[in-house]
């Protein structure tokens, strides 16, 4: 048989002291990183519950211009390109038609051969900065369909362009 205890056990008296009704302290929230806000994304029926002709009319894609005689794309043209690219990227179904269009000047076979390098410049570079050459095709107009009618240095400008046409969605 075991002898009674005389003394309450080490602690006992503590514990009878602390009040039941005091929470435990809680340990103070870890500092987080701020989260980077969400992509802005057009609304998913912004364009998709549109006709292609609504679409090309209110078109999203800018068109490149270039200057005279040439299929170069400076760095303007680039970053009209990135803009293109951006927004092809949200909308992987769409199939895209690239134009070659050249001002008044030049013969007609002269031309169509520098609007197809044009369209063709702009397509190199959409798939290079990753668009599947799939959704990207091309032709040539020449200076069959100018975009400004004139015979003067702004219409002829205005008319040395790649110009997007959506075709499919």
């Amino acid at each position: 048989m075991e002898p009674e205890p005389t003394a309450p056990p080490p602690g006992a008296e503590a514990a009878a002291r602390a009040r039941p009704d005091t929470p435990a302290p809680r340990p103070s929230p870890r500092p987080t990183a701020p989260q980077p806000p969400p992509p802005v994304l057009p609304e998913e029926d912004e364009f998709t519950a549109r006709s292609l002709e609504e679409i090309n009319r209110d078109s999203p894609l800018s068109p490149v211009f270039f200057p005279y005689d040439s299929s170069e794309l400076d760095a303007e043209a680039q970053t009209v390109i990135q803009a293109n690219a951006d927004v092809l990227v949200q909308f992987p179904t769409w199939v895209v038609t690239i134009e070659g269009h050249c001002d008044e000047r030049g013969t007609p076979e002269y031309n169509l051969g520098l609007g197809e390098r044009r369209a063709l410049a702009v397509r190199d570079h959409l798939v290079r900065l990753g668009l599947p050459a799939s959704q990207l095709r091309t032709v040539s107009y020449g200076k069959e369909f100018p975009f400004v009618p004139g015979s003067d240095e702004t219409s002829w400008a205005a008319n040395r362009r790649a110009h997007f046409v959506i075709t499919a969605q």
